[in-house]
């Protein structure tokens, strides 16, 4: 792993057992590209971890496949988004309407358009992020937490929060192929200009040859099955 500058720490956003399929403890940028602050950016879900492939749905692959999935037969649909950090809510924007089920040439599609032909001048940004959180941490220090289910954002503009507060819940709006937490420090409150910053989590454990080790101030790489305040 490998992080060009030093990662500033925050609490993990979420609670129970993650998985980050795209984490700059993989690669850099994690998300491919560095538009929109994602240099370092991460996402999470849950899966099964006794299924191969470690599905994050519950249905059957081929029901996957061929019909998609309903929002609620994904494991992290609606699981609680915690505050990073101590910080001030600074954008705070609801009522993306998410699609009900997930179907994969759909969102791929929709991925692609939103990849390659999303203007930020002329676009609404929550076609990509959906319903999204901006905390202020410090000077030139924003946590923006993203693709928020529909009605759970529980915070306003100017309202302070507390390290490990509830401040949402995991959705699937905006441009998401699946219920996912999307995560990423960055230096503007405007993700269409800002630069990602790198960031490492102040406490979790990793599961590692058939028992959990506390990990401080780290970066999980994408085969990590991690989990935090258990």
């Amino acid at each position: 792993m490998f992080i060009e500058h030093e990662p500033i720490i925050v609490q993990f956003p979420l609670r129970g057992e993650w998985l980050s399929p795209n984490t700059p403890g993989t690669r850099i940028p994690s998300h491919g590209t560095n538009k929109l602050g994602t240099r370092y950016a991460y996402d999470f879900i849950q899966v099964d971890w006794n299924r191969k492939g470690w599905p994050a749905y519950r249905v059957s692959l081929p029901q996957y496949l061929l019909l998609g999935a309903r929002l609620h037969e994904y494991y992290c649909w609606g699981q609680e988004v915690y505050a990073p950090c101590d910080g001030i809510i600074v954008q705070a924007e609801d009522g993306y309407v998410e699609r009900s089920r997930t179907h994969l040439l759909t969102d791929m599609i929709n991925a692609y358009k939103n990849a390659h032909f999303f203007d930020p001048e002329k676009d609404d940004l929550q076609t990509v992020a959906g319903n999204y959180i901006i905390v202020k941490y410090g000077d030139d220090v924003y946590a923006a937490l993203v693709h928020l289910q529909t009605g759970s954002i529980l915070v306003s503009v100017d309202q302070r929060v507390k390290k490990g507060d509830v401040i949402g819940r995991v959705g699937h709006s905006g441009n998401s192929f699946a219920p996912h937490l999307h995560f990423q420090l960055m230096d503007s409150i405007d993700m269409n200009t800002a630069k990602g910053l790198p960031c490492a989590f102040e406490q979790y454990e990793v599961f590692q040859a058939g028992e959990w080790k506390k990990v401080f101030n780290g970066v999980p790489t994408d085969k990590d099955r991690i989990r935090f305040g258990i």
